[in-house]
């Protein structure tokens, strides 16, 4: 009976312990949940607004064109007697590339060399003939003259010697202006024909040519500046000016850009390169890309009060480059921007108009 009366004892003394308890974790428990759900302040950073030039860019891909390029032949035909350069080799105008193993046109000039003498001395003595004094033409009138070396035969055999010397320079093949030797691929004793012995580029200086849509011909000019990057060497680039701009829309609805740059040893032909044309649009709102977001599907800026309410705007984008947009206030829609406002550039993507934000430290 004793023993019965102890347990129910502990029990009357242990059941309000344990309630007490339980309502401490339960409040505890209360608390850590309003401080849960207790709504964070959205941190934000700011720019303050401001008129600046906004560089333009557009970008195209393009191709480089040497300025003066040859394919280079011989005149005539005939087995490749020497080869005196290689492919990549610089070489200067006049410089003999190649030559032709062709004696018979040597024999064919000394031949019409002969005749050509044997026509001179009949020309001269149809003039003593005439009276007129003996090698000596300077008295003889035009006229005269003329039908003396026609009788004589003289006009005809110096038009052979005239031929006869211009076959025999063809078996040297002589570079028409100063360039880069390429695609020469001939051997000795090799009988080309009409084939091409040889490309000459003068990489001096080189073209760019690409192309941009019709809509974008506006934003180009002769003389405009351009950066070339060629996609092989990326880490470096030219610059170069827009040097023609052809007045044609082609069938894709393109137009084709010309750009001249200064030749350098990095540069080939047929390489293909990024064009890039900056041109400044004055006076702009120049804010971060980050800056502007989708609201209603409309472009909105969320700009920044002193008590930290997040107000948006509506903007109209102007330009855009790879860094930033140039943007305007978007009156159809009843809106304001004025230089010296804050503007939100980050932590803006959850934003609604009207929302709290304290700065990012």
């Amino acid at each position: 009976m004793r023993r019965q009366s102890v347990i129910l004892w502990l029990i009357l003394f242990i059941l309000p312990v344990s309630c007490s308890l339980s309502n401490e974790r339960n409040k505890t428990s209360g608390e850590e949940d309003k401080l849960q759900y207790n709504p964070r302040l959205n941190e934000v950073e700011v720019i303050t607004l401001k008129r600046e030039d906004f560089p333009l860019q557009l970008i195209s891909n393009g191709k480089v064109q040497a300025v003066a390029k040859a394919g280079l032949s011989f005149r005539i035909d005939g087995p490749i007697a020497s080869i005196r350069v290689r492919n990549g080799q610089v070489i200067t105008k006049g410089t003999i590339l190649a030559t032709l193993d062709r004696p018979d046109l040597k024999m064919a000039l000394d031949a019409a060399e002969i005749a050509c003498r044997r026509a001179e001395l009949n020309l001269f003595d149809n003039l003593v003939g005439q009276g007129y004094p003996a090698r000596d033409t300077s008295s003889v009138p035009a006229n005269i003259l003329e039908d003396a070396k026609i009788l004589s035969g003289y006009s005809s055999a110096q038009n052979v010697l005239d031929r006869a010397r211009l076959d025999w320079e063809s078996i040297q093949l002589k570079a028409p202006f100063r360039g880069r030797i390429a695609e020469m691929n001939a051997s000795i004793g090799e009988n080309l024909g009409s084939n091409y012995f040889c490309s000459l580029l003068d990489d001096s200086s080189f073209d760019v040519v690409f192309s941009v849509m019709e809509t974008e011909n506006a934003f180009l000019k002769e003389g405009l500046p351009v950066e070339i990057i060629p996609y092989a060497i990326d880490s470096w680039s030219c610059r170069g000016v827009i040097s023609g701009i052809n007045p044609l829309v082609d069938k894709n609805g393109q137009i084709q850009i010309r750009a001249h740059i200064k030749g350098d040893s990095r540069l080939l032909d047929g390489m293909n390169v990024r064009v890039q044309v900056e041109r400044s649009l004055p006076g702009q709102f120049v804010v971060p890309r980050s800056a502007v977001v989708i609201r209603d599907n409309m472009d909105v800026l969320f700009t920044y009060t002193d008590d930290g309410i997040a107000h948006w705007t509506y903007v109209e984008i102007v330009a855009s480059n790879n860094t930033s947009h140039a943007v305007r206030a978007n009156t159809n829609r009843g809106s304001v921007l004025r230089e010296g406002e804050r503007v939100i550039i980050s932590g803006n993507l959850n934003l609604a108009d009207g929302s709290e934000t304290t700065l990012r430290e």
